[in-house]
């Protein structure tokens, strides 16, 4: 019969060592599975390459070319202390005369920049109602102007 040493629990070591008989110890990772995923994921690449270089073809709509030195008109709107708008100095009689203009102005290319001057004792409500006509109106350059003059 043979004699069987006593079991000690696993010995937990961060790597494998292995005696050679020389006496000398050997530290080896072993690399075959890592080659084997690097080949893998290099045979899904190349397989994968050629689906996504398919182009789609898109009709996107071309926009009318814009001369560059064509300067966009500039719009003042202020907006007095009691509410009342002025397109340009002259004072809307009604919020729709106010609709009316900014729907012309939107179709123009380029489209106008607008400066507003609100007074600084206007109600805020006032100024939003300006700014949503604006936006319904599908205008894209509002400015503030002027905004140093609300500074205490």
């Amino acid at each position: 019969m043979s004699t069987h040493r006593q079991y000690r629990g696993p010995r937990l070591s961060p790597r494998r060592t292995i005696s050679t008989p020389e006496g000398a110890l050997l530290c080896d990772i072993n690399t075959t599975p890592l080659i084997d995923v690097m080949l893998v994921l290099l045979v899904t690449l190349i397989v994968s390459l050629p689906l996504m270089t398919h182009a789609v073809t898109l009709n996107l709509p071309q926009a009318a070319p814009i001369a560059p030195n064509v300067r966009p008109e500039v719009i003042e709107l202020s907006i007095d202390f009691d509410g009342t708008v002025a397109w340009n100095g002259a004072t809307l009689a009604s919020w729709q005369q106010l609709e009316n203009n900014l729907h012309s102005e939107a179709q123009k290319i380029p489209q106008a920049h607008i400066h507003l001057f609100p007074d600084r004792l206007v109600k805020y409500g006032v100024v939003a109602r300006v700014l949503a006509a604006a936006q319904r109106n599908r205008m894209q350059q509002i400015e503030l102007a002027a905004t140093a003059r609300f500074e205490d």
